[in-house]
C-alpha cells in the first residue's frame, strides 16, 4: 500500500512540473528500504510515464515551448548519462549525501527566490 501511496504522489508532483524524484527517491529509501542506487534507477524509470502523461497535457494547453525543450532535452541526455556513469562509481551512503545536498540547495533557492509571476 506504502508503494502504491508513493507512486501517486509523486506522479502529481511530476505532473506540476516539480519533479517527482523530490518525493520518489527519498519515499522510497525511507519508507520501502531501497538503496539509494535502486531508488534512483527507479526513479528514471518512472519519469518516462509520467513525463510523457505530463508533455501531453501541458502540449495540449500550449504551455511548451519546442524549440527551447528540444535544446534542454540534447543537453539533458548528455548530463543524464554523465550523471547515471558518475552515480555508479558512488557508494550509496556517498550517493544518498549528495542528493540531500542537491536537494537542500534547491529548496533554499526556492525559498530564497523572487517570484516572476505577478
Amino acid at each position: 500500500m506504502i508503494l502504491l501511496l508513493i507512486g501517486f504522489l509523486s506522479g502529481i508532483i511530476s505532473g506540476m512540473g516539480i519533479g517527482g524524484g523530490t518525493v520518489l527517491i527519498p519515499a522510497m529509501v525511507v519508507l520501502a528500504d531501497t538503496t539509494q542506487h535502486v531508488a534512483q534507477g527507479l526513479n528514471l524509470a518512472f519519469f518516462i510515464p509520467t513525463g510523457i502523461s505530463a508533455i501531453i497535457i501541458h502540449a495540449k494547453r500550449k504551455l511548451i515551448c519546442f524549440k527551447t525543450a528540444f535544446n534542454l532535452i540534447i543537453t539533458g541526455v548528455f548530463g543524464a548519462v554523465t550523471g547515471s556513469v558518475l552515480a555508479s562509481y558512488l557508494t550509496a551512503s556517498l550517493l544518498r549525501k549528495v542528493f540531500g545536498v542537491f536537494l537542500l540547495i534547491m529548496g533554499i533557492y526556492e525559498l530564497m527566490r523572487k517570484d516572476k509571476t505577478n
